[in-house]
């Protein structure tokens, strides 16, 4: 077996020694040699055990990967999704049709790996490419015909899809996100357009004609296939959307749908399963039976009042979730939110203002501080806010203690920033929280 970290390597396995971000496979050469790798792929050094020596080891990875499983993977359909938001649910709702339609699909991305069953977690939304493989192999061995998978920006950077090619792609949206990486939105589109080349022969295109950036993913190489709301504009269009407290109705074409799901956004998510759903199995699904993932606008009922998970943590999710909770609210919003520490900084300002601006009270609260001092994060995003509905509370339990306890009967609390996350990371640990599980112990 190929082996790409040294604690996983069994005696015969061959260890792969990758260059990362935050550490290098080479110094863990020996640890692999101890446990009892009988072969290394390195890019310089002379071992005790069979060295092969190559240029770059994540090229070689790649190449023997593709050369390994090319032929045992190539029966599998292959569905990759890309874009700022909206990449989870997609993926799930694609999970949940097709084994409605009574086959199995494998989903891998942000809430971890799932077959016809939750399998495990992830620790990037993306895997590297040797995990890639692994988790094919796996789906396949437990009866997957369809893996749709997230694929993120940073992803496409590092080329953590090797060669994997895709029976369709789709974009969702881009929206300001993870500039303190990409530098300029120009730059973030482009690499997110990587997934776009990586379609086989007759592979489709699925793109988002309404989000700004859309004719980055419109290559002239590919079929493409666009949604949107521009009835004259696109193959499928969106039209006559209405949402309630109890779900949301809306046409495609033709067609009229009725969801739980909540809000125009997701709308456009599950527009991508209907079309995926068109393509593939020549069917139409039945809406009303997809639920979002966990995570996702997961609501709790509580003495006539309602309380909202949601994992928005870019400007525009956090804009999208509060519009979409204004056209439900019968009584006051308010907002229990914070900001990652040791990532985009630009963007902690603008969700201090959207949050402030469309809440009727928000707690800005600590989320994932990292390295970064919480109140450092807090100051960021209160600048340039009236502070006259805004209250700073550093600890998120106690935040969403404060939120409870003003959020009265027909009024909403949204607590945003984490939703599927079990754990809080402070400094370099990884504390137990989750926030649905908090919520429930204060009710």
């Amino acid at each position: 077996m190929l082996r790409t970290n040294s604690k996983c390597v069994s005696p015969g396995d061959i260890f792969v020694a990758l260059r990362g971000v935050d550490h290098d496979g080479h110094d863990y050469i020996e640890d692999a040699i101890q446990r009892g790798a009988s072969k290394i792929i390195a890019e310089y050094g002379l071992y005790s055990v069979d060295t092969f020596i190559v240029k770059d080891t994540h090229a070689y990875l790649v190449e023997e990967l593709d050369r390994l499983y090319r032929d045992e993977l190539k029966d599998l359909t292959m569905i990759g999704v890309t874009g700022t938001n909206g990449k989870t649910t997609t993926c799930s709702l694609f999970r949940q049709a097709v084994e409605q339609l009574g086959q199995h699909c494998a989903s891998i991305g942000t809430i971890g790996f799932y077959t016809d069953h939750f399998v495990r977690p992830l620790s990037n939304t993306t895997p590297d490419v040797l995990d890639i493989y692994e988790m094919l192999l796996e789906s396949k061995k437990a009866g997957c015909k369809y893996v749709i998978m997230e694929v993120s920006s940073h992803a496409l950077y590092y080329h953590r899809i090797g060669k994997l090619l895709f029976d369709a792609a789709i974009f969702t949206n881009l929206t300001e996100d993870h500039l303190d990486f990409h530098k300029n939105m120009e730059e973030y589109a482009k690499v997110k357009q990587q997934l776009f080349y990586h379609l086989k022969p007759n592979g489709k295109a699925i793109v988002n004609q309404d989000d700004p950036f859309h004719s980055t993913f419109l290559l002239k190489q590919n079929q493409n296939i666009t949604y949107g709301m521009e009835k004259d504009q696109v193959d499928y269009w969106i039209h006559d959307i209405m949402v309630t407290n109890e779900g949301t109705t809306f046409s495609l074409n033709e067609g009229s749908y009725n969801m739980s799901l909540l809000g125009n956004y997701n709308v456009y998510n599950i527009t991508t399963v209907l079309i995926l759903a068109e393509l593939f199995f020549q069917q139409k699904i039945d809406t009303t039976k997809l639920f979002p993932p966990i995570g996702r606008l997961e609501q709790i009922q509580n003495q006539g009042r309602t309380i909202i998970v949601d994992y928005a943590h870019t400007p525009d999710a956090v804009k999208k979730v509060l519009q979409t909770t204004q056209q439900i609210a019968q009584g006051h919003i308010i907002t229990v939110i914070g900001c990652g520490g040791g990532r985009d900084r630009k963007k902690r300002c603008l969700m201090g203002e959207i949050a402030n601006r469309l809440s009727d009270h928000c707690i800005f609260t600590s989320d994932n501080p990292r390295n970064e001092d919480p109140m450092e994060i807090l100051k960021d995003m209160t600048q340039n806010i009236s502070l006259e509905h805004v209250e700073i509370i550093e600890n998120r339990k106690e935040a969403i203690q404060k939120g409870l306890q003003i959020c009265k009967k027909n009024d909403i609390l949204l607590v945003l920033g984490k939703g599927h996350e079990n754990y809080q990371q402070i400094g370099n640990v990884k504390y137990e929280f989750n926030d649905k599980k908090v919520i429930e112990e204060l009710l």
